[in-house]
């Protein structure tokens, strides 16, 4: 990766220059393909990414034991659950109604979301399920920016942490805009 020499960061224990990655890099790193295209797969301790085929399991969820749910597709044109849906199953619930369109500004959900993934993680035995319809660009980019936003990584090292266990494809526009966010948290 190229190196930027106004952003300092410490990152993967060399002390340097840190520079977010053109888009065209960034895709790169999508192609590696070493994760898998599951319902529902672990990408970070206790956080999994999956569609709504396992957003609606019920028993999937509790045999993993989800106990918050993160639904990056909420709403009556995407995926309809809701905290109702789960609450027969103690599972709290957080809705984001977000369109996996490049023109979709989805910035604004990026530090709620990643404090309710946090909030999920603070409880020792909490497991969040990130998803939205496919498990592929709206869940991963919340994902991604939980990793960024708590965990201190760069742009580069929350995707290649997450990619290693989940195939994942943020579009276009949100990857601009985790790119941005990259750019505010390490430079």
């Amino acid at each position: 990766m190229s190196r930027h020499v106004g952003c300092l960061a410490s990152h993967g224990g060399a002390e340097g220059r840190y520079e977010t990655p053109p888009a065209s890099e960034l895709q790169r790193l999508l192609w590696t393909k070493k994760g898998t295209n599951g319902h529902l797969d672990e990408v970070h301790p206790r956080i999994y990414i999956g569609d709504m085929y396992a957003a609606k399991d019920k028993r999937t969820l509790q045999a993993h034991h989800i106990t918050h749910v993160l639904n990056a597709a909420d709403g009556k044109f995407n995926v309809n659950t809701g905290a109702s849906f789960y609450r027969d199953k103690n599972i709290t619930y957080h809705g984001v109604e977000a369109f996996d369109m490049p023109t979709f500004d989805m910035s604004p959900f990026f530090h709620p979301a990643a404090n309710f993934i946090k909030n999920a993680l603070s409880s020792p035995a909490g497991k969040v399920l990130v998803h939205c319809a496919m498990g592929l660009s709206r869940s991963s980019t919340l994902v991604l920016a939980y990793l960024m936003i708590h965990e201190d990584m760069t742009l580069v090292e929350a995707m290649r942490a997450v990619s290693a266990n989940r195939n994942i494809c943020p579009n276009a526009g949100f990857l601009e805009q985790l790119r941005g966010l990259d750019r505010k948290l390490h430079c």
